[in-house]
């Protein structure tokens, strides 16, 4: 069964960094695209980043040049660094692999910007 754990959110404040990791298990982890959403308090969910099987990359538009995604095959992880964190970036962020339209899931951590 596939299960998606994501750990690293916290507070930070402005200006600050954090590195998300998800650690994927029973899954084949090296064809799946995987990547993050994020939700925060009443407002939709949006993507955040992603990182194909080979490893390329695409970016929401507020957060490129400031998140960096990155996958480890060999550990079965992806990470997301965050850098220059703002208020905005606010929200819960959901690990996710997807594999040709199957989808699966992490519970979410929670992020929160704040001085």
């Amino acid at each position: 069964q596939a299960q998606l754990v994501e750990s690293g959110g916290g507070l930070v404040q402005p200006g600050g960094s954090l590195r998300l990791s998800c650690s994927a298990s029973g899954i084949t982890f090296s064809i799946f695209t995987m990547g993050w959403y994020r939700q925060a308090p009443g407002k939709q969910r949006e993507m955040v980043a992603r990182i194909s099987p080979a490893s390329r990359w695409n970016y929401a538009d507020s957060v490129r040049g400031r998140f960096a995604i990155s996958r480890d095959n060999a550990g079965n992880t992806v990470s997301l660094v965050m850098n220059n964190l703002k208020p905005d970036d606010t929200a819960i962020y959901y690990c996710y692999a997807d594999y040709r339209g199957s989808t699966h899931w992490g519970q979410g951590t929670q992020v929160t910007v704040s001085s």
